[in-house]
């Protein structure tokens, strides 16, 4: 499974279902002409959706013409000639590639222009795609063609789903146009029927399985034909019956199982930002150094520490051995210049920017450019200890957000707070001060050096 298989079935699965609707109540189609039709609205709509970028009003006037297109299909269910049958396919694959083309992340498919694994891997997932969406099609068309009754319920619930999308679009090209109002139940309303892709898994494959479950009065009347049937001949049809019902049902149910599993997969794991690792606390020594062992750190992995400044704020940082014959560490902030502060990880041998999703050459992790990770300045190292002033940890405390609750003390009356909850501090001697009032804010500010004498003068 990947990104292309669950977004090639949200954008086919409510085609797929009115195809097998199309095919339901009429004779079968050959399969010769049906695919050549299904391809050519493929490639069709994939390539104009590929290039068409026309103006606002064009654009109006499409998304006005798939309204009408799907109008027509709806009427054309109670009278259409079975070769016209064909062309209403090849509509309906046409307009789904369509917007599938408008995709960017298409051109994800493969960072290269030669023939590559990520390439191969993206195709094989479009093609197994492809196959659960015509195994979906032929399983509606089997049930309904069986469960006559579903035909109309089915087929107004998969309009309902295509027109909600379309509808969406209608009303926010109207609204750039200044042909309607920009009110605000409109725009909620058209964010939540066009950034809703996931719905159309969740309900093709709900509608899957409310055909199975109508289907199962079904199979168990084959199961008590085969008990009540003594006669050979008759009893070998029943069986042969119930075997091919009890087939529809699995493969029905297997085609619900694959596509809620690659829903749920995309939802709870792939669509997840990477976690960072547990970052390990340290501190300053007497002399103002973070003292790291050399041996914890010499073997190539990402090792990702946090510093406490004295207001509170957590600095990230990580070393990590960039060769893997010699030592030659990178030290550098757990944040990006360009991407700010959500970090990096490692996958296998390659570290990633978690805000963009960058690779970063790890013999580059400690130069300043680019999406490289800030470099931190003025640390050592020997064969058996890492050492980082405590002043240079400090230099990143504007590139991090996240403040951690420490216990202060208001320098003029020794108060004992914490720095959340202080509303008055002060930055003076190369250190930030918290107090317990308003009052003992503005004499620190007035004599600092009568509340701090040890501290350094601020430059």
């Amino acid at each position: 499974m990947s990104y292309f298989f669950v977004t090639t079935l949200q954008v086919f699965f409510c085609i797929a279902l009115l195809s097998g609707l199309l095919w339901s109540r009429n004779p079968l189609p050959a399969v010769r002409p049906l695919v050549w039709t299904s391809l050519t609205g493929l490639i069709a709509g994939l390539l104009f959706g590929l290039s068409f970028k026309g103006s606002q009003q064009l654009q109006l006037l499409l998304v006005s013409a798939e309204v009408l297109v799907t109008l027509l299909f709806l009427l054309s269910f109670w009278w259409v000639p079975h070769r016209v049958r064909y062309l209403w396919q090849a509509v309906l694959v046409f307009g789904a590639a369509r917007h599938w083309g408008q995709d960017p992340n298409l051109e994800g498919l493969t960072s290269t222009h030669v023939l590559n694994t990520d390439l191969l891997l993206n195709l094989t997932s479009l093609v197994l795609a492809f196959a659960v969406l015509c195994l979906a099609a032929a399983m509606c068309c089997m049930l309904v063609r069986r469960i006559r009754w579903t035909y109309w319920p089915l087929t107004l619930v998969v309009m309902v789903m295509l027109w909600l999308p379309v509808s969406g679009n209608l009303l926010l090209l109207l609204m750039k146009l200044q042909v309607v109002p920009l009110l605000k139940p409109l725009l909620s309303f058209v964010a939540r029927v066009t950034n809703n892709a996931e719905m159309y898994n969740w309900v093709g494959a709900a509608l899957l399985l409310f055909l199975g479950l109508c289907w199962l009065p079904i199979l168990h009347r084959t199961f008590a034909d085969v008990r009540a049937t003594q006669e050979p001949i008759a009893h070998r049809l029943a069986l042969a019956k119930r075997r091919n019902a009890l087939r529809l049902l699995l493969t029905t149910a297997g085609c619900v199982a694959v596509v809620i599993a690659s829903q749920l997969w995309w939802n709870l794991v792939a669509s997840q930002p990477p976690q960072l690792s547990e970052a390990q606390p340290v501190t300053l020594a007497q002399d103002g150094m973070v003292h790291l062992p050399v041996e914890q750190l010499r073997d190539g992995k990402l090792h990702r520490f946090v510093w406490v400044a004295d207001d509170g704020k957590a600095v990230r940082f990580f070393i990590i051995n960039r060769y893997p014959d010699k030592l030659r560490f990178g030290v550098v902030f757990d944040a990006c210049l360009l991407c700010g502060d959500q970090g990096y990880v490692m996958e296998g041998n390659q570290v990633i920017c978690v805000a963009c999703g960058v690779h970063i050459f790890i013999p580059s992790i400690g130069k300043a450019g680019g999406c490289n990770p800030v470099p931190i300045d003025n640390w050592r190292n020997d064969e058996k200890e890492l050492t980082i002033p405590g002043d240079a940890l400090a230099q990143g405390v504007n590139y991090f957000s996240t403040v951690v609750t420490i216990k202060v003390t208001d320098p003029v009356d020794n108060t004992q707070l914490t720095n959340t909850a202080a509303e008055y501090k002060y930055s003076w001697g190369g250190k930030t001060w918290f107090f317990a009032s308003e009052a003992n804010y503005n004499r620190f500010r007035a004599a600092p050096e009568q509340f701090a004498p040890g501290a350094a003068k601020e430059e």
